[in-house]
């Protein structure tokens, strides 16, 4: 029961695919039905999503917040950063690397080393279009602009393999977001919801970081 209380905390939304008739979605379409109220009971918000098409493939379906990092760990683990010949590319290898190794902590306490400008503040440019050449902000900004160039340069160099590899391998970690159900018992269907739920529990709960432009607003309060 703890495991099911905890399915809106990590996960936004869980979808089931079926089809309403053919014995290979009962299982299915079972544990949809008796757990239903249950969840829903422990989770009021919580979208939990019934879709059901002639011939559906049975499946369930959430979404995880993979990040770069966990793109490129995938990569090197799986070996998928490939020449044409087939012979491990060390330059993008390298440079996978390279960007996991990124003082993210540093980059962020950089980023906003002068007071009152922050770079990455959408519409930035447009606000302030000459920030650039203003040696009073580049000079605060001066690791930050260097740990970019960097990060920028080596994501360049490791997007440029061949035959769309980063694409590939972005499309397959995706995927993990999806368990195939066909002709699964209930059992296997309960595994397949808490295996969804502890990769929520590993990826979607991340501390938030706030640009100090983002003010907290109290309705009532009148010096903000």
């Amino acid at each position: 029961m703890s495991w099911k209380a905890g399915l809106s905390r990590y996960l936004p939304a869980m979808r089931f695919f079926a089809c309403p008739e053919s014995p290979s979605s009962t299982g299915v379409r079972n544990w949809y039905l008796k757990n239903y109220t249950e969840i829903k009971h422990l989770n009021p918000n919580f979208p939990l999503l019934m879709r059901t098409a002639d011939n559906a493939m049975p499946a369930v379906t959430t979404e995880l917040e993979w990040t770069v990092d966990h793109l490129l760990r995938f990569m090197l683990q799986t070996g998928r950063f490939r020449n044409s010949n087939g012979t491990i590319a060390e330059d993008r290898v390298e440079a996978a690397k390279a960007y996991l190794a990124t003082d993210w902590e540093n980059f962020h306490q950089s980023r906003l080393a002068a007071p009152g400008f922050d770079p990455e503040r959408p519409n930035a440019d447009q606000i302030y279009p000459n920030w650039r050449e203003d040696a009073a902000i580049t000079n605060k900004l001066g690791p930050y602009l260097t740990m970019k160039a960097d990060m920028e340069e080596q994501m360049q160099v490791i997007q440029g393999g061949p035959g769309k590899e980063y694409t590939r391998a972005m499309n397959a970690l995706l995927m993990s977001q999806r368990v195939d159900l066909w002709c699964a018992g209930e059992k296997e269907v309960e595994l397949a919801v808490q295996h969804l739920f502890k990769l929520g529990k590993l990826l979607n709960e991340r501390e938030t970081f706030f640009p100090t432009f983002v003010k907290d607003f109290y309705p009532g309060v009148e010096d903000i």
